[in-house]
């Protein structure tokens, strides 16, 4: 368990598994509100790794988990969330790692993976078409009810969407405030995913609906691999489907 200074000074939480080997160590990024532990440890998905012989890195994203929780909404978005990611890279010296990304940390994944040579395969987990639409009228409005969920009492929460990431905030005991703020910043400009180059897997639940249309984000990627397992955007998690084709496509040569 360490902790690095980010290139903003915001302290950045890591936790790694397994023992080096031939292949480069396995990077893992969170969904929101989440944290490493919710979304890779309990699941299962670190021991997955770590039984195929690979060194597993899994960060708390700036706000979540161990990590500094700042509550200006500056300070947040996948972007710089994306700079921490290189940041760990630069801390440990690491040359080469395979990257996953699920959520929210998808879409840091695809951000550094338009602009960080150290990437050599991509896995992008729940999420869909909305990636390329992220500065639509409809996902800004959500981002300002899910900030407003966060602050609002619980039991005034109509919308079941945002119950349901206002109930896993009190959950994991995530600080609101940042978790509000992380809302109004979330990327809203587009992603030049023409700009990635390296083999690249989609992987959604096949009834999540944060992942629709999945085949329109795996098109916009050059040689995209797609594949859908049973499962919702929480449940797919724990599936062993879900498991084994991040861990075969990371560990392909």
């Amino acid at each position: 368990m360490s902790r690095f200074k980010s290139f903003d000074g915001v302290d950045i939480y890591y936790q790694r598994w397994g023992h080096q080997s031939a292949q480069p160590p396995v990077v893992l990024h969170h969904g929101y509100v989440a944290n490493a532990r919710v979304n890779w440890v309990i699941p299962g998905i670190v021991r997955r790794f770590t039984q195929a012989g690979r060194c597993v890195i899994a960060l708390d994203a700036r706000g979540h988990g161990r990590s500094d929780k700042p509550h200006d909404a500056a300070a947040y978005g996948e972007s710089r969330m994306a700079r921490d990611l290189s940041c760990l890279l630069d801390e440990l010296k690491l040359a080469e790692v395979d990257l996953v990304g699920y959520s929210m940390g998808a879409t840091v994944a695809l951000l550094a993976a338009t602009q960080e040579p150290r990437i050599r395969r991509l896995v992008v987990g729940g999420v869909g078409g909305n990636v390329l639409q992220l500065d639509s009228h409809y996902q800004v409005e959500g981002r300002k009810a899910l900030s407003r969920a966060m602050l609002a009492s619980r039991w005034s929460i109509r919308n079941p969407t945002l119950a349901g990431f206002r109930f896993l905030a009190d959950m994991v005991w995530a600080d609101r405030k940042a978790m509000a703020a992380q809302a109004l910043a979330f990327h809203a400009d587009r992603i030049p995913l023409e700009n990635i180059t390296v083999p690249t897997l989609i992987i959604a639940g096949d009834k999540d609906p944060f992942a629709k249309q999945p085949h329109q984000l795996q098109q916009a990627i050059r040689g995209a691999e797609l594949s859908l397992v049973p499962g919702d955007h929480s449940s797919v998690l724990i599936r062993a489907g879900f498991q084994r084709a991040i861990v075969e496509f990371c560990g392909a040569a």
